[in-house]
């Protein structure tokens, strides 16, 4: 009898023992096939960044021969541009005057080449230049401010060249929420795979983040023909692509 029971609970115990061995060699052979099951989607994700500040650049030159004339010339236009700028409300601290660029070619003549020939052609010796930057307040008018100083100027027998410089936010300060958002929208598509499969999206196996690139119109840098630049151009475009490959159970 009391064999019996021994060999009873050793057969229990074998059985036991198999079925478990069983259910692991399952598991094993289950998840060994799913590493071949994957899916590889592309996460997009896009945000706008507005310029935190603005300046207009006044620029203008004259050339010559006679330097200490050129140079009293460029002081009475850039004290009479100054003097404009204050009536147009713009505060002394609104108004940065840059260093005076002085270059000298330190030849009066230069060679060039007309017909076949070798000419010898005047030059102006000297060329002085002048900016003036203005801090403009409202960024979204930059651009219609520019206009009207250049137009002002031009009135007043002053032309200058105008230009728009815009200050843009660091672009680490919105690169984890860029990159959290094209990693959303990457399992957004991969799970939308798996339900099309009668899948379910597992963890995943390997990611990469595409190279962030930036479109503006005074800005650009892209490798994708399809990035198109904000309107206004006080607006910048970040952009960035990841790749994510998950497993599918």
């Amino acid at each position: 009898m009391r064999d019996m029971k021994k060999t009873i609970i050793l057969g229990c115990t074998l059985f036991l023992g198999f079925l478990s061995l069983g259910f692991f060699i399952y598991k094993g052979l289950r998840t060994f096939s799913d590493k071949d099951r994957v899916v590889t989607v592309k996460g997009l994700a896009e945000m706008n960044m507005t310029a935190i500040s603005s300046t207009i650049n006044i620029d203008f030159h004259f050339e010559g021969d006679d330097l200490q004339n050129l140079i009293k010339q460029a002081e009475n236009k850039k004290n009479t541009i100054i003097t404009y700028l204050k009536n147009e409300e713009y505060t002394e601290k609104d108004i940065e005057v840059k260093n005076m660029d002085i270059y000298d070619r330190q030849t009066y003549y230069e060679y060039r080449w007309y017909d076949g020939k070798r000419v010898q052609e005047k030059v102006d010796r000297y060329r002085v230049s002048h900016r003036l930057t203005v801090l403009a307040s409202e960024v979204e008018k930059s651009e219609d401010k520019a206009a009207k100083i250049k137009l002002d100027l031009i009135n007043a027998n002053l032309t200058s060249n105008i230009s728009t410089n815009y200050v843009f936010p660091e672009l680490n300060s919105i690169k984890p929420q860029l990159i959290a958002e094209s990693t959303k929208n990457a399992r957004t598509a991969g799970e939308q795979f798996a339900n099309d499969s009668n899948a379910k999206l597992g963890k995943i196996k390997t990611a990469s983040q595409g190279q962030i690139t930036i479109v503006g119109q005074y800005y650009y840098y892209s490798e994708d023909s399809d990035s198109k630049a904000p309107a206004d151009p006080y607006i910048q475009k970040a952009r960035v692509v990841s790749t994510i490959v998950f497993f599918l159970e």
